[in-house]
């Protein structure tokens, strides 16, 4: 999880595909993001499609209205594969 070194607390993640699983609730992985401070997002088609049900108490699930809608409050991303 390299997006951990560079997350401000401004900054929004959204995962997406296999990254859901780091929303896992009491994980290594969803506690390193929450104490990123940062806005934390899962898509929820691929919660859904992972199995992913039981989320960190800090992540939000979003639909793809909810994504673009992310684009706009945040013109700049970055994609980490």
């Amino acid at each position: 999880m390299d997006c951990v070194n560079i997350i401000a607390k401004d900054d929004a993640l959204v995962l997406m595909g296999d990254g859901v699983y780091a929303a896992l609730a009491d994980t290594d992985a969803s506690k390193a993001l929450q104490d990123t401070d940062a806005k934390l997002y899962v898509m929820a088609a691929d919660a859904l499609a992972a199995g992913v049900k039981n989320l960190a108490v800090a992540v939000s699930c979003i639909d793809m209205d909810g994504l673009v809608a992310l684009t706009e409050t945040f013109p700049r991303q970055q994609a980490w594969y």
